[in-house]
Order: C-alpha cells, then sequence, then structure tokens
C-alpha cells in the first residue's frame, strides 16, 4: 500500500510537470495580456515591400516586470527606407532603448531615433562617390559601405542627444519652455542599441548597456557590447576627460551612473558619451535569430541560454500556423506585445517569463528576429 501511495504521488508530479512544460510553450495569445503592462506604441507598417523577396519575421514584448514606473521603450520599422548607401533596398529598423531617471528620453529615442536615421541616411545620399566618365554613382562596398554607415550613425546619435539635453525631465516637454520649478528638475537618459538589418549584413550601433545577440548554428555571437564604466577602455577615456569611476554599488561614473555611455544625461557630460560602438556582421545562411533586449533580461539570462530558447521556440510546429503572413499587434490596455510571428513572439514571452523568474528587478523589453524566415538568397 506505502508503494501504492509513492507510485502514485511520483505519477502526480510527472502530470504536473508535463503541464508545466506545455504552458511554457503556449503562444503568447494565451499569456494574460492585462499583465503585458504599457505599450511599444506604433511600431509602424508590417507589410513586406515588393521589392522584397523575404518580410520581416518578429516578436516583441515591452513590461515593467517588478517596477512600478515603465522607462523601456522598443521600437520596430520593417522596410524603413530605401537608402541609397544599401543600393535603394529596404532596410529592417529595430531597437531597444531602457531609460533612467525617467522615461522621457526613451520616449523621444523611439518617437525619433528612426526618423533621424533616415534623414541622415537621405543627406549621406546626397554625398554619396559619384564615379566614372558618365556620371552614375558607385554603390558603396566593403570598407567603404562600413565608414558610410558609421558617420550616419554617428551624426544620427549626436543629433538625438542634442534633443535630449532640452528635454525636461518632470514632463517632457522639450526646450525647457514648460515652467517646471528647476528643485523639481533632475538628470534623465536612456541606453540605445540600434540595429538596422539589411539582405546581406546586420549592422549594430549601441550606447549603453543593452545588447544584441545573434544566435548562429547553435552558438550565441554578441553583437554588442556593455559600456561599463569598470572596462579598461572606458574607464581610461572618463578619467582622460577628468572624471571618476566610483566603486559604490558596483562601478559608477562620478558615483552615479552605472554605465558609460548613453543618450542624455546633461550632468554627467563629458564623461558619459554619446558615440555608438558599431558593428557589422555578414548575414549566413546559419543565422537563426536576432535577440535584443534591455538588461532587465540580460542581468539574469546568459546570451547562450537565451539564444537556445529563441531556437528551440522557433523550432516548434504551430498547428494553427504561424502569422508572419498576417501581421498582428496587441492593441489597447494591453500594449505589451506586438507580432508578425506566434513562434517568435512566443520565445520573447517565453524569455520575459524566465527573467521575471529569476527575479529580474527591471523594466524587461525583448525583441527575436527570426533570422531563417527573414534570409533572402543574393
Amino acid at each position: 500500500m506505502f508503494s501504492d501511495k509513492n507510485d502514485y504521488s511520483d505519477n502526480c508530479r510527472m502530470r504536473r510537470r508535463h503541464r508545466g512544460i506545455q504552458m511554457r510553450r503556449q503562444h503568447h495569445t494565451n499569456l494574460s495580456l492585462s499583465y503585458l503592462g504599457q505599450g511599444i506604441g506604433e511600431v509602424g507598417k508590417m507589410e513586406s515591400s515588393s521589392s522584397r523577396e523575404a518580410e520581416t519575421v518578429v516578436g516583441a514584448i515591452s513590461i515593467p516586470g517588478r517596477q512600478r514606473v515603465m522607462e523601456d521603450t522598443i521600437s520596430i520599422r520593417p522596410n524603413l527606407c530605401l537608402p541609397e548607401i544599401n543600393q535603394r533596398r529596404p532596410i529592417d529598423f529595430f531597437a531597444v532603448y531602457d531609460g533612467h531617471g525617467g522615461r522621457h528620453v526613451a520616449s523621444m529615442c523611439k518617437e525619433r531615433m528612426h526618423e533621424v536615421l533616415e534623414e541622415e541616411l537621405m543627406r549621406m545620399r546626397n554625398n554619396v562617390d559619384m564615379g566614372g566618365s558618365s556620371g552614375r554613382r558607385q554603390p558603396l562596398e566593403g570598407q567603404r559601405m562600413e565608414e558610410a554607415w558609421k558617420r550616419v550613425f554617428k551624426c544620427c546619435f549626436l543629433k538625438i542627444d542634442e534633443m535630449a539635453s532640452c528635454i525636461c525631465s518632470e514632463c517632457g516637454s522639450v526646450g525647457y519652455e514648460c515652467g517646471c520649478p528647476p528643485s523639481v528638475l533632475k538628470p534623465t537618459g536612456s541606453t540605445a542599441v540600434v540595429v538596422v538589418l539589411t539582405d546581406e549584413t546586420i549592422i549594430v550601433a549601441n550606447c549603453g548597456d543593452s545588447r544584441a545577440v545573434l544566435s548562429r548554428s547553435g552558438s550565441a555571437i554578441p553583437l554588442s557590447y556593455d559600456h561599463k564604466p569598470d572596462k579598461r577602455e572606458e574607464r581610461d577615456r572618463i578619467e582622460a576627460c577628468g572624471g571618476r569611476v566610483v566603486f559604490t554599488d558596483g562601478a559608477r561614473v562620478e558615483g552615479v551612473l552605472s554605465m558609460s555611455r548613453a543618450i542624455g544625461d546633461n550632468n554627467l557630460k563629458p564623461y558619459i558619451t554619446s558615440e555608438p560602438e558599431i558593428t557589422f556582421t555578414k548575414r549566413e545562411a546559419e543565422d537563426e535569430c536576432l535577440i535584443i533586449a534591455s538588461d532587465g533580461l540580460w542581468d539574469v539570462i546568459s546570451s547562450d541560454i537565451a539564444c537556445a530558447v529563441g531556437r528551440e521556440c522557433l523550432r516548434q510546429r504551430d498547428p494553427a500556423g504561424d502569422l508572419s503572413s498576417r501581421p498582428s499587434s496587441v492593441e489597447g490596455d494591453s500594449r505589451g506585445a506586438m507580432f508578425s510571428s506566434r513562434k517568435a513572439c512566443s520565445a520573447a514571452a517565453l524569455l520575459t517569463r524566465l527573467a521575471l523568474g529569476r527575479n529580474s528587478c527591471d523594466n524587461i523589453s525583448v525583441i527575436v528576429v527570426d533570422l531563417k524566415r527573414n534570409h533572402t538568397a543574393v
């Protein structure tokens, strides 16, 4: 009889474990959307361009987590524009902005970063070298192409940083014409990790400690590197400007900010810089997915685990059919999710739940891009 009781208990445990696994594999549409919190706002049209063979397959979630205030924002702009720098082929734009001292700078980045980038790309169009006696524009390739992108991103981040310097931290007004008393104003800023996806290249411009990671052939490849004050290069730069790195609850610039680069934070300039670190990664057939997230995820989930979760979710069969041909977004009071693919959104949802399960104390924002579905042969 004692053995029968043990068998019954074991069976109950196995059934509970099986139910738990099945629940984690459910699509995001079955999650409690009211919990997902503040929205990501407009994400732009998701329809694929007629000039592109593959459409953007993406899922994203942005939630306050255990914080009372939501300071993260994310931006997804498929087919942002047809820049000359990319031989007039469409580019996709993805970004995560993690605000501190308020959400105003992160919100401004979400509203304006892609617009300023497009403006800079149009300006670059007029500066592309003319070649040959025919006067035809020669396509930028290799090193020349990378240098052109670097100039575009540096100008873009500089302009956004200048806009951030005029934002009232109390009400978000631009130009300090709101009349808020100086006593209530406080420093405010944001990280920015921006990913531009072309048919051939993944371009990442990063400023702060949000992160982009590529899953390729079962391995995690970092596409950006956290800007922390205790990194040798960052510390040398800060000290060369006359600043200090103070170790109080971790390394902090002047004992205040735990990152060495950010948009905004006027009170810590020139020690804090908005200059982005830019990387270029050639796309390959072995690329599986791209994960872009704020430190609410990366503080508790390693890049290897995040990529493994992304790969597994994107591999799962979807008996109801994926939604890549019918883009959707969650609106209303639960504007925390956006997806053109149930599988990609399932990956973002599961990563968010894992971070919460590991006691992440920050806002959590995750974008998952299915590169297998997005890959176009060139």
